[in-house]
């Protein structure tokens, strides 16, 4: 801009009379403030407090400044009507515009000094233009929605956020700051929807359930990320979700632009009554970390018929003091080891209670011991009892201790059940295969009666509470001299008469009671065995026929008798004790 100022102008509107007066700070991007800069700011009937860095800052407004505004002397009010007469005016009076912005309902205005070298000669306003290096702002955001079902029997409320991300945006991080009314017991939930690559910074003590798209960090209990849930990005889709979770009243649903730091104030409804308070010391009571960092994690898991419960207990450290967990039945206790607690338990078992037909309700207690004084913390949940077809393979008729072996030639039992909320009784299994690779496919079942003659369909446990089971035995047979391979799969699909097709593949080791022999010649350790043992016994036969070869050999040779030998004692031969060798007589006698 070929001007002797910095000309940046801002128009302001409201969609309702803001609560507290517009802070504006004007700073320079590096000092000292050597260029003159103009602050314009359209305002019509509104409060504002304008704090200048640099002292020879110009300002043209309408607004109704503060007391405690520090000024450069003001030339004349700026007295426009719209937003053309604006750039018109200060086109026309400074030259040059640096910059123009409009903005709705804003709290707090950052603006930064310092024209970019790459900007362009003249100003046209853009909508989403990308004003991030030289302004931010905080704005109220007034265009939350709300609705409840028509037949709502609970007053369980959700609170939606969705975050519109250009897929250019460099937004990969938004804090997200949530405060509630003191010692409201209301039971409620925050569904955040936005990219998949979006980490949601959380900074909140409000007793609230979390359903978190891309990932989440809650701080400052849980500084990694956690990986949150797959959730639709439609108005309609995300207030079904929030209903299918058992959350009747949409307490507030808003669409925020792309924004880095939200804070969302959630207050309560009037027709939400507190219950009187019967301990005092519930008053005064701190927020409790463990109640916060369970509804957190939410390590919970539900399959049909089960439910299971995973905790690492490097998540509980900001705890530090947890020496047990139950269930509601104390009787249910996790496992514990160095990294983890655990605990499985049936959904008819522990206390747990169908809520619905799809949610498990139960209670996680924690056992605490700090200082030799222990108390307990009582945390009720609600987990989703997912709806999709289950498989399990087991090895008797009692259907007990599921397994994924099947063995060849021996009978195997197989149950496959669902949970399905409106009439279970319209749910049909379609078919069952069992696939190994290598073989011909194996049709077990068809529209719920058997198809093969090793098969035969038995009588399942009756429907309740919106389960379904099927049961059926089969025996795979391989001939004799057959390829067993190592694995197989059962495949089965369930569905509803509209073609609603519900399909489940299981992964099964095969064992065999007979495998064909391996002839692929001996390992070099069984070589080497049989060198060695030959050249051991080798060894010992030569040192045998040594041994028996020099017993049995003459030790020396007789010695010739001579006939002319002298007839004196000396000219006898001494011989050794034990010699049966005789000696030639002489001719002299003994003494």
């Amino acid at each position: 801009m070929a001007t002797g100022h910095e000309v940046h102008v801002l128009s302001v509107k409201w969609s309702k009379a803001s609560p507290v007066p517009l802070t504006v700070t004007v700073t320079p991007r590096a000092y000292p403030c050597s260029r003159p800069a103009v602050l314009i700011l359209l305002c019509a009937r509104c409060f504002a407090n304008i704090t200048p860095s640099c002292s020879n800052l110009i300002i043209h407004t309408d607004a109704h400044l503060s007391p405690e505004t520090i000024r450069a002397p003001n030339p004349e009010p700026l007295v426009v009507s719209s937003d053309e007469q604006l750039l018109a005016w200060a086109l026309a009076t400074y030259k040059g515009i640096t910059s123009y912005s409009e903005l709705q309902d804003p709290r707090r205005v950052q603006l930064y000094l310092g024209e970019d070298a790459d900007s362009p000669p003249e100003c046209i306003p853009q909508e989403h233009f990308n004003a991030t290096p030289h302004l931010e702002t905080e704005v109220f955001f007034h265009g939350m929605k709300g609705c409840s079902r028509s037949d709502a029997k609970s007053t369980n409320a959700a609170h939606i956020i969705r975050l519109q991300l250009e897929p250019s945006s460099p937004i990969t991080e938004v804090n997200l700051s949530l405060s509630c009314p003191k010692n409201y017991a209301g039971n409620q939930i925050l569904i955040l929807q936005s990219k998949a690559n979006l980490t949601w910074s959380l900074s909140s003590m409000c007793n609230i359930q979390l359903l978190v798209s891309g990932s989440y960090k809650m701080l400052p209990f849980i500084m990694n990320p956690v990986p949150g849930f797959v959730l639709p990005d439609t108005e309609q889709d995300l207030i079904a979700r929030a209903f299918e979770k058992n959350y009747s009243v949409i307490a507030s649903y808003s669409t925020i632009p792309a924004s880095t730091n939200i804070n969302l104030e959630i207050q309560e409804h009037e027709m939400v009554k507190l219950p009187l308070k019967t301990t005092p010391l519930v008053i005064t009571q701190p927020p409790d970390l463990p109640r916060q960092v369970l509804l957190t994690l939410k390590p919970w898991k539900c399959t049909d018929e089960t439910m299971e419960i995973v905790i690492i207990r490097s998540y509980l450290e900001p705890i530090k003091d947890v020496v047990n967990i139950t269930l509601k039945d104390i009787s249910c206790q996790a496992e514990k080891n160095a990294t983890h607690f655990m605990l499985k338990s049936s959904l008819t078992h522990c206390g747990t209670s169908l809520e619905g037909k799809s949610y498990a309700g139960n209670e996680l207690i924690l056992s605490l011991a700090r200082d030799a004084v222990f108390r307990s913390v009582r945390v009720g949940f609600q987990c989703e009892i997912p709806r999709e077809l289950f498989l399990r393979l087991f090895p008797t008729a009692a259907f007990e201790a599921p397994q994924t072996e099947l063995e060849i030639n021996k009978e195997a039992f197989v149950q496959a059940s669902m949970r399905w909320i409106d009439h279970p009784a319209d749910l049909q299994l379609k078919e069952c295969w069992l696939l190994a690779s290598g073989l011909p496919a194996v049709l077990l079942v068809k529209g719920g009666k058997a198809y093969d003659a090793g098969v035969a369909v038995l009588d399942g446990p009756p429907s309740s509470d919106g389960r379904k089971v099927w049961r059926f035995r089969f025996t795979y047979t391989i001939p004799e001299g057959g390829h067993i391979p190592f694995s197989a799969f059962l495949k089965c699909k369930a569905g509803l008469q509209n073609d609603t097709i519900f399909e489940k593949v299981l992964e099964v080791t095969l064992k065999g009671t007979w495998r064909p022999l391996n002839y692929r010649g001996l390992g070099l350790a069984a070589v080497l065995g049989i060198t060695f043992g030959a050249f051991l016994i080798g060894a010992l036969l030569t040192a045998g026929l040594w041994y028996i070869y020099s017993h049995t050999r003459p030790i020396s040779k007789l010695q010739p008798v001579s006939s002319t030998a002298p007839a004196s004692e000396s000219s006898s031969t001494n011989h050794s004790i034990g010699s049966t060798q005789s000696t030639p007589c002489s001719s002299s006698s003994m003494a």
